[in-house]
């Protein structure tokens, strides 16, 4: 008997225990459940929950690499020192800074579900697999340990398993934790110095010889709210050699990771295509609005509004918040129309709080959660004009 046998009989035999359920969120991960269906018809598929978080982890991987290349590349551009981008000593510094942001996520986001598991006699839910990853991709870098922990914390029980687990939450939870820190932990989250290792004075960690007064870690979308020039070229936006979270910056390979997961048909193309649109819709008006002159330089919203209408699309959390939470099928319109609603007043409000709030200048989390909110409304208004034409069409025929 291998040990594949063995241990599915090893769980049969203790299948009365509490502890089962951690036992068998392992075991499945490494092996396929020894379990048949005993009646009636059923389609056999190779895809799963578990395979289809662990697609979407793939695709965030990329992100994750690039994003200690560019932690470190930051880092030293910020101090003065000049290193290749791919080069071993802007990895190791990335690596040093990111690895255990992803180490605290999963093994607090883990440690969690598996309490609750055994708490209520359920089997492990793999949904964390993904938020596990998301949450170190989309937080500053320097942020203390403990605090992601405790983000991490409420984000699971408060915006996942209060409502059921994996599948009944009503908000994004990578999102949900993002949120909490910034609403708790507010200069941690914002500012001009969050953003690059070593250029937050609170962390000490500066390279011998540099002081917090001479390295900056503004990001465009901080400048530009400030009222301050662009100083990264489109190229730079594109590729990702910019200030942001770890995870947010390189847009060509959100990019390719959004084409990935719509061609597993695990990402939908309608949300996602919407988003833009309608963000690229609210950037028109806005460049409109500067070019009637209803707006004058002096106004606080001039910077951002008089952006490039397409520019939006390749600066702040914009693509990643897009392919990444918007497409959440849990949490996202479920109708074909009401994906096509609600990625569009995603992408419009983003814009929108971007301009509007220069205190906060980076609305796609916000936006993407009040969708969340509204997206079982969205639904029942579709299906319900849905219902309506039907009646009509069934009344003209039957008149």
């Amino acid at each position: 008997m291998g040990l594949k046998q063995n241990l599915h009989k090893f769980k049969e035999q203790n299948k009365d225990k509490k502890w089962l359920p951690a036992f068998s969120a392992i075991h499945t991960f490494l092996y396929t459940p020894n379990e048949t269906t005993h009646s009636g018809g059923h389609v056999r598929g190779a895809d799963d929950l578990k395979r289809t978080m662990n697609m979407v982890v793939l695709a965030l991987v990329p992100c994750l690499i690039f994003g200690m290349f560019n932690t470190g590349f930051q880092h030293y551009a910020a101090i003065g020192e000049s290193v290749d981008f791919l080069s071993m000593d802007a990895f190791l510094v990335g690596l040093t800074k990111v690895l255990p942001l992803v180490i605290v996520s999963y093994v607090v986001g883990l440690g969690v579900e598996f309490i609750f598991a055994i708490i209520k006699g359920h089997e492990v839910e793999e949904g964390y697999l993904v938020t596990g990853m998301l949450v170190p991709l989309i937080v500053p870098v320097d942020i203390p340990l403990w605090m992601l922990a405790v983000a991490v914390i409420f984000g699971v029980v408060i915006g996942k398993e209060v409502f059921g687990g994996t599948g009944m939450n009503i908000l994004n939870p990578a999102l949900t934790i993002r949120a909490f820190l910034f609403f708790a932990y507010p200069t941690w989250m914002s500012g001009d110095k969050v953003w690059v290792h070593g250029a937050d004075p609170r962390v000490q960690n500066l390279v011998e010889g540099a002081t917090p007064d001479a390295i900056s870690g503004e990001t465009i979308m901080g400048a530009l709210a400030q009222g301050k020039e662009m100083a990264y070229t489109v190229s730079d936006m594109f590729f990702g050699f910019i200030p942001g979270s770890v995870g947010e910056t390189s847009t060509l390979l959100i990019l390719l990771a959004g084409l990935f997961l719509i061609f597993t048909k695990i990402g939908s193309w309608r949300i996602m295509l919407s988003s833009v649109v309608g963000a690229l819709v609210m950037g028109l008006i806005f460049n409109g609005v500067v070019s009637a002159g209803w707006i004058t330089e002096t106004s606080k919203f001039y910077s951002l509004m008089s952006t490039e209408f397409w520019h939006h699309l390749l600066i702040g959390g914009f693509a990643f918040g897009v392919v990444f939470m918007a497409t959440d099928p849990v949490t996202a319109s479920q109708t074909t129309k009401g994906k096509w609603i609600y990625g569009f007043l995603i992408g419009f409000i983003s814009i929108m709080i971007r301009v509007f709030n220069p205190a906060y200048p980076e609305g796609v989390m916000l936006a993407i959660l009040l969708m969340n909110v509204f997206a079982p409304t969205i639904d029942h208004y579709v299906v319900q004009g849905n219902v309506k034409r039907r009646l009509k069409r069934l009344k003209a025929k039957t008149a």
